[in-house]
């Protein structure tokens, strides 16, 4: 799905947070009284059930007021304000939730939302740049760190790093930094 830049948006007048986050996307109607379904990109979906300003794709790029918000197996329901019909709700079907990154829920202190680790750099025990982080996956057990690096001949590797004490160290997200205990031919 194309992304819409912001600039555009702005052109149009709306006002747009600088700091909007994909979280997940709308996957049908629930029900019939103009709920939504929405899979949530993240295993940890509190943005979600806790922020009431989404900001949506289609029919056109806009913002909804959600006036309730639960778990429905591994999905979210959703109703927003104003809109009490299936086929309202089945009409977003595809729509991509983006959720200002400014009211995202604090987190204790070691804890961090997946949108704040990419783009760190990794540096591994010996102070060796491994790569930027790319991504992160859920493999079930524990998240899995996705590091693009670039290797000295100019090639792109993919590494692996499960995100669990034994591996990750220091998250530094003012230095952009951190620390694992992995080596580029692991």
């Amino acid at each position: 799905m194309a992304e819409i830049p912001v600039q555009e948006l702005k052109a149009e007048r709306l006002q747009v947070p600088e700091d909007l986050v994909e979280v997940g996307h709308i996957s049908g109607a629930y029900g019939i009284r103009g709920w939504v379904r929405i899979r949530p990109y993240s295993a940890d979906a509190e943005a979600l059930l806790t922020v009431r300003q989404w900001w949506l794709d289609k029919p056109a790029y806009h913002e909804v007021r959600v006036v309730e918000a639960r778990w429905q197996g591994d999905e979210v329901v959703a109703r927003f304000d104003g809109m009490a019909d299936r086929n309202a709700a089945e009409a977003l079907r595809g729509a991509v939730v983006r959720i200002s990154r400014s009211a995202f829920p604090v987190l204790e202190e070691n804890e961090y939302y997946w949108v704040d680790l990419i783009g760190l750099d990794a540096i591994n025990k010996r102070g060796i740049h491994l790569g930027t982080v790319s991504n992160l996956i859920d493999n079930g057990a524990h998240p899995i760190l996705q590091i693009q690096a670039d290797l000295p001949d100019g090639r792109k590797k993919e590494l692996l790093v499960p995100f669990v004490d034994r591996y990750v160290g220091e998250v530094d997200t003012d230095k952009r930094t951190i620390a694992v205990d992995w080596e580029m031919d692991y």
